[in-house]
């Protein structure tokens, strides 16, 4: 009877103290991980959530940058931290259904398994881009200029297996044009080179800087990969618009952690989320292009384990399974 008194108070005073842990959940700066370089959709997102969030506990969030991978460095390591509530990541299409779809068993992480995923913050399409030089004022253009010229016109994205180069090769297998990929360590420097006329052509998520380079006529938006336009660029078509009949690719932020992270502090961190995205932040994101779109931890994981089947057959497509 002893032993069975002290087994039951123990599991009354864990039960306490995690209920205690996640009512002050934060009492120190959390880190919010990046997986890609600054000034991209993926980074200026977890900017705008780190500083909504930082408001709302009254501490810092610190958003720290580890590139490498196409965002897969900044994966491990969140997977490997200690599971307190403290690592978070911005997870995105490219970290949490591509990777896991091109490299599957050779991750050195469960892209599921090791992780919670207390909400989505909402979806973006990509936005594909020129020079204002360039010849072609429309996709429809673009694609009859590129058929003309095999595997002479260029596109610059974020990286190798990114959501954004994945985009553009389904673009090819539906079209049939053999344009060349020149991967970035970052969707900013892709730009970049696509204001200065570098490369022809440049795709990235909307968010952030392409949208603002759009708007101040540095590149020309040849269409958005979504199946609606952008209320952001309402007169830029979207590529089934332009003859792409059937397309549609949607990219999607949220926030992730370890999957042992204990369940109070978990619930407070989804009605956290939830919180913010429902202020003045879900304003300033759906301004960048960000369709908010909060979600249960149940919806959010069962999104990913679809999204993680569609790239698989993009990945196949495009010949891009191998080595991480």
């Amino acid at each position: 009877m002893k032993a069975a008194l002290k087994v039951l108070a123990v599991a009354a005073l864990c039960g306490f103290s995690a209920a205690t842990l996640a009512q002050n959940y934060p009492v120190k700066p959390v880190r919010l991980m990046v997986g890609v370089a600054p000034g991209g959709g993926v980074d200026t997102t977890a900017r705008m959530l780190g500083q909504a969030l930082g408001e709302l506990w009254g501490t810092q969030v610190i958003v720290e940058n580890r590139t490498g991978a196409v965002g897969m460095v900044a994966t491990e390591f969140t997977a490997k931290a200690p599971p307190d509530g403290y690592t978070l990541i911005l997870c995105n299409i490219a970290t949490h259904a591509i990777i896991p779809a091109r490299f599957g068993a050779k991750v050195p992480y469960d892209s599921i398994g090791d992780f919670a995923f207390p909400s989505m913050i909402g979806g973006v399409p990509n936005l594909f881009m020129v020079h204002p030089s360039f010849p072609a004022t429309t996709l429809k253009q673009y694609i009859a200029y590129a058929k003309a010229r095999p595997g002479k016109v260029n596109f610059g994205s974020s990286g190798v297996g990114g959501s954004p180069h994945l985009s553009i090769e389904l673009l090819k297998t539906m079209t049939g044009i053999n344009i060349v990929h020149v991967p970035y360590k970052g969707a900013s420097l892709a730009l970049a080179d696509a204001i200065s006329g570098h490369i022809e052509s440049s795709v990235g998520n909307l968010a952030g800087a392409p949208l603002a380079a759009v708007k101040s006529g540095r590149v020309r938006a040849l269409g958005v990969t979504s199946a609606r336009r952008s209320p952001q660029l309402p007169d830029v078509p979207t590529f089934a618009e332009t003859g792409v009949a059937g397309y549609d690719v949607s990219g999607w932020y949220g926030v992730c952690t370890q999957s042992k992270v204990p369940q109070p502090i978990l619930t407070k961190l989804t009605a956290d989320l939830h919180k913010v995205l429902g202020g003045p932040l879900k304003q300033r994101l759906e301004d960048q292009g960000v369709s908010v779109a909060p979600t249960t931890p149940e919806q959010f994981i069962a999104y990913v384990r679809l999204e993680i089947e569609k790239w698989k057959k993009v990945v196949i497509a495009a010949k891009l399974q191998g080595d991480p």
